[in-house]
């Protein structure tokens, strides 16, 4: 069986109840019989006006609360009973409906503190046992996925980490690549450098050596024009 078992909520005899609280009571007994826990719930609170400390009146009003899935206003009046002077097995049953009503809130610890609580009191509460039972392996795989979840948190962090050192050191490399472009000679807008002019200055030589020889072609070409003589 692998579901949490309902709470036994026992309604205490009305015949033990002061006077001035047993109409409230008992009207509230036979709602909550009828499961008509808000009505019962009225009830019992009606006779805390007139008694606040009645016990039973506190105990069956946490019992009405825990019906309408109030659980920790119920868990408050449970707890409440707890330092009173009240008999073992009340008080077994006491811790027995906080442990359900801790479990309810998703407060385990608690939940399997008051059941402990309940076992002790009443060693051979069987409910108790179950209870504790599922209570201690659902904190257990509730830690074990807290655990699992911050070990993927802290992997994620990690390859961020990396991620972010490799980005940095890319930009680094980056930036001593530019600097050392930046750090090379550079000729001056409209200067070349000695290389260049030496090879300009070869093609200029070349380019003259050539004229020349064109122009001197040219002359010995050229015939003179005769001179016309005298007859």
């Amino acid at each position: 069986m692998n579901k949490l078992l309902l709470v036994m909520l026992v309604l205490l005899p009305v015949s033990l109840f002061a006077q001035s609280t047993k109409k409230e009571i008992r009207k509230g007994n036979r709602e909550y019989m009828d499961e008509k826990y808000n009505e019962a719930e009225l009830q019992y609170r009606e006779a805390l006006e007139k008694d606040s400390q009645s016990e039973k009146a506190t105990y069956n009003l946490g019992n009405s609360l825990y019906k309408q899935e109030q659980y920790e206003p119920a868990i408050t009046k449970y707890e409440s009973l707890l330092n009173t002077e009240i008999e073992p097995a009340n008080l077994s049953a006491y811790y027995y409906n906080l442990g359900n009503s801790y479990f309810k809130a998703q407060k385990l610890e608690k939940s399997i503190d008051a059941y402990k609580q309940c076992l002790r009191l009443n060693p051979h509460d069987a409910d108790a046992k179950h209870n504790l039972f599922l209570a201690q392996n659902m904190l257990n795989q509730q830690q074990n996925q807290q655990e699992q979840e911050s070990q993927k948190n802290q992997e994620k962090d990690n390859r961020k980490e990396e991620n972010q050192d490799n980005n940095q050191n890319k930009q680094k490399d980056q930036q001593q690549q530019k600097e050392q472009q930046d750090n090379q000679p550079r000729n001056r807008e409209g200067q070349i450098s000695k290389e260049d002019a030496e090879r300009l200055l070869e093609a200029l030589e070349q380019d003259e050596k050539d004229v020349m020889k064109k122009v001197q072609e040219q002359k010995a070409r050229v015939r003179k024009v005769p001179v016309e003589k005298e007859w």
